[in-house]
Parts: structure tokens; sequence; C-alpha cells
């Protein structure tokens, strides 16, 4: 089967960074670099002339920073993934940015392997965000306003029916459309057919948000931690 080619932008107000994240990316066959930037503000342009299938994109920046652009990106009809880069584990930013829309999240000093990775699964429309991760986020926040996120997440997810709130739920736990499958008795165009859905009624953008909402529901309160 042919790959095919994931078209990449990388922004980044460091230079040096880009420049080492270029030289890493553009060594992997089936990823290339079609354009550079240096704030978020360069995004929405770039995007535009280029037509990347990923943003590969710095959470801190001067001018605008990764979250606002990401937030302007997401809402674009046909928006590309983004992938956010950080130097924090547990960061409020990273968490906004995750709700904003973004797919994941990727540390700068990752090694190289494990960001290829990362931007090959975002592209294929698989969510860079573990469980543990997203528990580890939430709790990071957690405190002031947890009640009032939580009953209207509550609320947001009222319009789902049964066998899409079980979905919600797998989603949350990190569990693949395979999983999830075997884990509720049904194929995995089913299961796809559930989370296009969810996605349309709650009016989320990809699993990720899905996951967060089920996390500040307080569903998932009682799951084993992994």
């Amino acid at each position: 089967m042919v790959r095919m080619t994931i078209r990449l932008i990388v922004v980044d107000d460091d230079p040096l960074v880009r420049a080492g994240l270029a030289l890493m990316l553009g060594g992997a066959g089936d990823i290339e670099i079609v354009g550079e930037g240096a704030d978020g503000s360069e995004v929405a342009e770039l995007v535009e002339r280029l037509g990347p299938d990923v943003v590969l994109m710095d959470i801190r920046m001067p001018v605008m920073d990764g979250l606002a652009a990401t937030e302007r990106l997401r809402r674009r009809p046909h928006a590309p993934e983004v992938v956010v880069l950080t130097t924090f584990h547990a960061d409020e930013q990273v968490l906004r940015a995750m709700r904003a829309g973004a797919s994941g999240f990727v540390l700068k000093d990752t090694p190289p392997a494990e960001i290829v990775a990362a931007v090959r699964r975002v592209a294929a429309g698989d969510p860079v965000l573990s469980p543990a991760v997203t528990r580890q986020l939430m709790t990071h926040v957690a405190g002031s306003g947890a009640d009032t996120r939580r009953a209207a997440a509550l609320r947001r997810l009222e319009p789902l029916a049964g066998r899409e709130r079980e979905v919600a739920l797998a989603v949350g736990r990190g569990s693949s459309n395979a999983e999830i499958a075997a884990a509720l008795y049904m194929s995995v165009a089913t299961v796809k057919t559930h989370v296009s859905r969810i996605l349309a009624k709650l009016d989320l953008n990809n699993r990720v948000q899905i996951a967060l909402l089920a996390h500040d529901a307080g569903l998932l309160d009682d799951e084993p931690s992994t």
C-alpha cells in the first residue's frame, strides 16, 4: 500500500527549534515540511496558501500564542490537525488548546521518533493524548470552577442517546475504535458512525474534545488510572 505524504507546517518563534524540527521531520519519507512560521499570527495565511494536513504549533509565542492561533484555525472549515509543542507536561494552556481543538501535544524534548509518530497519528485521525496525560492535565487545573464545569459538561452530554453515551465514555477512557467495537459488541464502522454523530451533536471537532468533556462531567472519576 502506498503511504500518502503528510504536509506539515512548523510554527515556533525560535529559529533553531524550527530548524531542528524541520531537519528531524523532513527525514521521514512520508512527511513533507511545506512551510514554517515564527508566530501564531502567520498561521492562517500559511494554511490558506499551503494546505497542510498537520500544524506543529509552539504554545508560547510573542505576538499571537499557539492557543489563540489554534482556536482561530480550528474554527475554519476543513482545518488541518494541530499538535501543540510545549516544555511542560501539565500546563493550563495545553489543556485550553485541547479544548480549542488541538489533537494532542508533544514536549520539545520528546525523542525524534515519537514526534514523527505523533504527526503520523494525528494525520490519520488519532489523538496524541493518553488517558493518564488527560488526568494529569485535568488535575493540574482542578479547583475553583470545577463544579460549574461539571454541571455544564453534563448538560452538554444530555443529547446523546444510550449507545452514543457509552461510546463517548469509551473515547474518554482512551479506547480505540477497535477496542470500543469489541467491548460494546458492534462493528468498527458502527463505532465510527457513533463518534461522528457525537461530534456533530455536541459541536466538537475531534476525539480529544469528547474525552475532555467526559472528564469535565466527572463520568470517569471512578476509572482506574493507567
